[in-house]
């Protein structure tokens, strides 16, 4: 059985609900999950977009709200319309992500920026933000951040946004089991029964 690697971007819709429910269902079927936060910015400017595609094209937009809607609903998830300009800049949360891998505490880190940002209306692009998130989760938000804005650390994110880019990665939530890859949250469940059986 292999793992599976969840790559996500704070600023992606779909990447929440996933978030949501990723370590549930690894769990039940025994899969080990590695969280790889990235950024799709540089991604979609290779692709010649200086903005989310949901922004450039406003019916694909307008789907994927109302889709949106009715997979938080169906999972019983609260969504609300971030307070600032869609995508939030989710820089700042993906390091801190990345940064915590080494003490544990992405996955908790992880679900709640997306709950702050798809649920609580709340600007995760503020330290003010993810401090409080932090605090909340009982992490040093000193330490946190120090360990985030290491050299090292803006590299390492840097690496691995480099990494999804070489490996196919257009979009998030991704997965990918080797060099298999899954795109988007409906298709979390396949990525599993691959990694179950492989």
């Amino acid at each position: 059985m292999s793992g599976l690697e969840f790559w996500y971007e704070f600023g992606s819709t779909y990447s929440y609900p996933a978030a949501m429910r990723i370590e549930t269902l690894a769990k039940e079927a025994g899969v080990e999950v590695r969280w790889r936060p990235f950024l799709l910015g540089p991604i979609f400017q290779t692709q010649g977009w200086n903005d989310s595609p949901f922004n450039i094209f406003a019916a694909k937009g307008r789907y994927m709200w109302r889709d949106l809607e009715r997979v938080c609903e169906a999972e019983g998830l609260a969504l609300k319309l971030p307070p600032v300009k869609f995508p939030q800049n989710g820089l700042k949360a993906a390091r801190l992500a990345l940064a915590g891998e080494k003490e544990g505490w992405t996955p908790a880190f992880t679900r709640a920026v997306f709950a702050a940002n798809y649920a609580g209306q709340e600007d995760i692009g503020e330290d003010a933000t993810l401090r409080t998130i932090l605090a909340a989760l009982g992490i040093d938000a000193e330490a946190a951040f120090e360990a985030a804005n290491t050299p090292e650390n803006k590299d390492a994110l840097r690496r691995q946004t480099e990494e999804a880019a070489s490996r196919g990665l257009f979009g998030a939530p991704s997965f990918t089991i080797g060099d298999e890859l899954f795109w988007g949250n409906d298709r979390l469940e396949a990525a599993l029964e691959w990694a179950k059986r492989t």
